[in-house]
């Protein structure tokens, strides 16, 4: 006969805690947990009736869920135990932060505001050995007499040394670059560009350039988000694909926040520029002339750093590009004979939604690109000369004509159009350019100063700038709302 099912256990009565003298609360305490005890016991006794009560399958059943429970407990004490506990507020289990919308939702002001002042700390790992073997080699030759020196001559124009090392320095640079074995740095000055680093090697991989001729070489500078661990990991993925760089580096400079945490005496021009502004404020009049000052100084900092005694070409690239073709430098390279300096026009893309649809706007970006007229070179005439030029402000019509609002990406690509000053969103530069003394001026030069005055700069060098009207590259769409 089937077992019967045990009757359920009597309810027991409830203790009723009354307010005892003080010295019989250590009876009370005890009383109490007496009490608790033969409950538990009651309890423990009809669950094991109940047990025996069951049919073999209902008893496997059971033993499986309760290993099952136990070995979730297990799991589950185990990661609690291994992480480290926090504090949350009383009344809450959880504390969150973050935005309520999706990263890919976010505006770009909203996304720096998150992402300010977190930067994910990031450890380089680098191969030290042959560096090291040569520091150990110099510190025991340092210890030996003048006769034992390693020099040897072998003739009257050779000398061995390990100390001593000579660079050719007459590097060619030839519209036939990737043929000749050219080798190319590209530079990007960095500051805030998290939202950008993914669709920039993007970009930069798919370059039909031989990848093992290119080096890459960045300034991350005054940043406030996660710029440089972003950064590691994208040049880490590349350097690991298929096709890897040549070589890259990365440089660290703080222009304002070391300054300012060691009480120095902070320049107004780079406070401004430096500042958090909003996509407005920073293209508004009143921020070009530091913020074009700044970014000078960013780049002479990053071109003096990076380049080297093979590079043939410079191509200083923007992080914010959208899109640009593939055969980009091979493209740009085809002008050496007739430029020194290869300036690609920028455009944006612009969808606005409308009653019949989407409508795709092709806008014009980069108005820093520019031939002079006889009304800007009058004006120039009349300004002092610490006043650096902007484009486009209602402050100073300069007249000048813009390369932006000249050419179209549909026809022939290869048309050339001498330029007096230049923008920096994609600039090729032939190396010797700049070993010739031709910088970004942080300060005003001609009345301009960066990409503009170091169009000028090198003009007055004797070397020739030239736009390509019709070689489009597309910008992001900034949405700025200036006076431009």
């Amino acid at each position: 006969m089937p077992a019967t099912e045990p009757a359920s256990p009597p309810l027991r009565a409830s203790v009723i805690l009354e307010k005892q003298p003080p010295g019989k609360k250590l009876s009370g305490y005890r009383s109490r947990l007496s009490t608790y005890n033969d409950a538990l016991a009651t309890h423990v006794h009809y669950l094991r009736l109940r047990y025996k009560a069951l049919s073999p399958i209902r008893r496997a059943l059971v033993a499986a869920a309760g290993t099952l429970v136990a070995l979730w407990l297990l799991v589950v004490f185990s990661s609690s135990a291994m992480t480290p506990r926090v504090r949350s507020a009383p009344g809450h289990k959880f504390r969150c932060f973050g935005p309520s919308k999706a990263p890919f939702d976010l505006s770009a002001n909203a996304y720096s505001e998150w992402h300010a002042r977190s930067p994910t700390p990031v450890k380089f790992f680098q191969q030290q050995d042959a560096l090291d073997k040569y520091q150990q080699e110099l510190h025991m030759h340092s210890h030996e007499d003048a006769s034992s020196t390693p020099v040897a001559l072998t003739n009257s124009s050779e000398i061995l040394d390990k100390t001593i090392f000579k660079f050719n320095l007459d590097s060619t640079a030839t519209k036939n670059a990737a043929a000749n074995r050219e080798r190319i740095l590209i530079l990007t000055p960095l500051r805030d560009a998290g939202p950008y680093l993914r669709r920039y090697f993007l970009l930069l991989r798919s370059l039909t350039y031989p990848h093992e001729l290119i080096d890459l070489a960045f300034l991350v500078s005054d940043t406030t988000d996660d710029t440089l661990a972003l950064l590691a990991l994208e040049l880490k993925r590349a350097q690991e694909s298929k096709k890897p760089f040549r070589s890259a580096q990365i440089f660290t400079k703080d222009f304002l926040v070391r300054q300012h945490n060691e009480g120095q005496v902070q320049d107004q021009d780079l406070l401004l520029s430096m500042d958090n502004l909003d996509v407005e404020q920073r293209h508004a009049f009143a921020a070009q002339a530091p913020r074009r000052k700044a970014m000078a100084r960013a780049r002479n900092f990053l071109l003096t750093s990076a380049l080297q005694s093979d590079h043939s070409w410079v191509l200083w690239r923007d992080v914010d590009v959208y899109e640009s073709p593939r055969t980009l430098l091979e493209d740009l390279t085809a002008h050496a004979q007739s430029a020194d300096v290869v300036v690609p026009n920028a455009w944006f893309h612009r969808y606005v939604v409308t009653g019949d649809g989407v409508e795709h706007i092709e806008g014009r970006f980069d108005y820093n690109s520019w031939q002079d007229t006889d009304q800007s070179r009058a004006l120039l005439k009349t300004l002092p000369r610490d006043v650096v030029l902007a484009e486009g402000y209602k402050e100073y019509d300069t007249g000048r004509e813009y390369m932006a609002r000249m050419g179209d990406w549909r026809w022939n690509k290869d048309e050339e159009l001498p330029l007096d000053g230049c923008g920096g969103v994609s600039v090729l530069v032939k190396a010797d350019v700049h070993r010739s003394g031709a910088n970004f001026p942080a300060y005003p030069f001609e009345n301009q100063a960066e990409t503009e005055g170091f169009a000028k700069m090198a003009a007055r060098s004797g070397f020739k700038v030239v736009g390509l009207p019709n070689y489009v590259i597309w910008h992001i769409d900034t949405e700025e709302k200036g006076n431009k």
